[in-house]
């Protein structure tokens, strides 16, 4: 009898041991934001050229020069609070891999200018049901619809 016992207990430590497993396999981090463009894996960053920042979608914090440095933080600064983030122009950093794109602003910030617009893209999540702080903003120049990083941009600012 004890040993039908063991057996049992032995089993149900072995399925639950799997079940554990299971469960760390399936968490996802560094889901990419509902309004960023649809359609990309094992992508790091997005560099928003209307706002010169970058959004780092494993940590999900904005990346922006604030006083003579890079800083990161969860929410855009007060200065963007009336961007819209389904509708200012994504560019998909996907040749990039670390931690600091920024080390390449002064490249991104000539080939990406402000304005800046390539394919449009279909954003992974709709505009229309999300209500937040960042919903009114329009860029200066056109109002853009995210891109695949691969535009046709030949203007220099």
């Amino acid at each position: 009898m004890k040993t039908i016992q063991l057996i049992v207990a032995g089993m149900l430590l072995f399925l639950s041991s799997n079940t554990q497993a299971q469960v760390s396999v399936n968490v996802n981090i560094g889901n990419p934001p509902a309004w960023g463009p649809a359609g990309y894996s094992n992508v790091e960053f997005y560099y928003l050229p209307d706002i010169e920042c970058y959004y780092d979608i494993r940590l999900a914090q904005f990346i922006y020069f604030n006083n003579g440095r890079w800083t990161r933080i969860k929410n855009l600064p007060s200065r963007y609070k009336n961007c819209d983030l389904y509708h200012v122009y994504k560019v998909v950093l996907t040749d990039y891999h670390g931690k600091t794109p920024y080390k390449h602003f002064k490249n991104h910030k000539v080939k990406y200018y402000k304005g800046y617009k390539g394919s449009p893209q279909k954003m992974i999540g709709n505009s229309k049901n999300k209500s937040n702080n960042n919903t009114n903003f329009k860029s200066d120049k056109n109002q853009n619809h995210g891109n695949n990083g691969h535009g046709n941009g030949n203007k220099k600012h």
